[in-house]
């Protein structure tokens, strides 16, 4: 199992309320059946006709390539509820949002996949985004369970269910490497089970 606790990288600040799932990975993709190449699509139609006021998208500009944690102001994800919207953001690199506010059903998605995301403050949502598009090379590190997030010389509060940073501290996020991790007692109960030929 994978436990997350503290994610430290670069950021993407994304200015913009309620970013939906349309957006983020059009539904012409939907028809996949698998995830594999969805990255290469998030935010295809928004890259390609550019963001108001903006040369490039944020996701095409050379200075945040590379970059592990999005910035995002509020309803992040909201629209229909498609899990290839968080699968294309975290398969392009990103590994935590941090936002104002976030659409339920995108924020479980993001966290069935281990890609936490964490709440903080207009305030400072607005500072962190305004210090990234000045520095672009500034790390941002997350400290999920002290609930902080350091930026250089800018330091916030983070917020995440209590549930939820549990889960990530004890990798019981990750369902798949919970099954795998006791495997021998999946294969005990399979062989109890009338019903269940075992492995």
């Amino acid at each position: 199992m994978q436990r997350i606790t503290q994610i430290s990288g670069r950021a993407i600040p994304m200015r913009g309320n309620d970013i939906d799932t349309d957006r983020i990975i059009p539904a012409r993709y939907l028809r996949a059946i698998t995830f594999d190449g969805m990255e290469e699509h998030v935010f295809e139609d928004d890259r390609r006709l550019g963001s108001p006021g903006h040369n490039r998208h944020a996701f095409d500009t050379p200075a945040y390539q590379g970059a592990s944690i999005l910035l995002v102001n509020s309803n992040f994800g909201c629209g229909s509820s498609r899990e290839h919207a968080p699968q294309a953001i975290r398969r392009w690199g990103i590994e935590a949002i941090v936002g104002e506010s976030f659409a339920e059903i995108f924020f479980g998605n993001s966290a069935m996949i281990g890609m936490p995301c964490v709440t903080a403050s207009p305030e400072d949502i607005a500072a962190l985004m305004s210090l990234v598009e000045r520095q672009p090379s500034t790390v941002l590190t997350l400290d999920l369970q002290a609930g902080t997030c350091d930026a250089g010389s800018v330091r916030c509060a983070i917020s995440l269910p209590s549930k939820l940073r549990e889960a990530f501290a004890t990798g019981a996020w990750d369902t798949t490497g919970m099954l795998l991790d006791n495997y021998e007692e999946v294969k005990a109960t399979a062989a109890r089970l009338p019903y269940v030929v075992a492995p």
